[in-house]
């Protein structure tokens, strides 16, 4: 077995952050729900798609410390390398905004992953090439397979869609909101993950 876990919105929260941010910068009402899709559609439906490109660009980049982790995610990962299955983070990510400051987003996910103890003896205690930022999905799902990969957690389908029938599906989905695809596995809370790759 050898598990790959997708970054954004699958470790690490930015609901919370994203209507703070926009808050912060006067974009959105008080009473917009604590969802990054509940901000994004609101500038959207404002016809601001240029302030919501800057505003991820500003989340991902310069106030990415901020954001949490997701619940059980940290002490999940850990319980899972006792068992000594090898883990690796692939994500897509692009190197820098499309618009607004010019941050390394790749930096800045690689600082988050730091501060939560990834890369620290006394916590997971990852290496660094045990972490992957790619520049296209492309990129991304060749990178999973070249790492062989067996299981693949990520919160979008599309990803999952693009692997090959031979790494083992999971879909993150903690709102339920998403539907899985035959012979997906859903996992809404990172304490199921062990149960699901039927490790003790």
């Amino acid at each position: 077995m050898r598990l790959g876990l997708d970054f954004d919105n699958t470790l690490i929260s930015y609901d919370t952050l994203f209507r703070q941010v926009a808050l912060d910068k006067g974009l959105v009402p008080q009473e917009t729900a604590p969802q990054k899709n509940a901000v994004r559609d609101y500038l959207r439906q404002q016809d601001r798609e240029d302030e919501w490109t800057r505003l991820q660009g500003e989340v991902y980049g310069g106030r990415i410390l901020e954001a949490a982790p997701y619940p059980g995610m940290r002490d999940t990962l850990a319980h899972i390398a006792t068992h000594g299955v090898p883990m690796v983070i692939v994500s897509h990510k692009t190197r820098y905004p499309y618009l607004g400051e010019r941050w390394d987003l790749h930096a800045a996910a690689r600082s988050w992953l730091e501060k939560h103890g990834f890369h620290a003896e006394d916590g997971l205690n990852w290496q660094q090439e045990q972490v992957f930022f790619e520049l296209s999905k492309e990129e991304k799902i060749a990178r999973i397979v070249a790492q062989q990969c067996t299981h693949y957690v990520d919160d979008l389908p599309e990803i999952l869609d693009m692997l090959p029938d031979t790494v083992h599906k999971i879909l993150f989905s903690p709102d339920g909101n998403v539907t899985p695809k035959a012979g997906w596995t859903v996992m809404s809370d990172w304490q199921q993950l062990p149960g699901l790759l039927k490790l003790a």
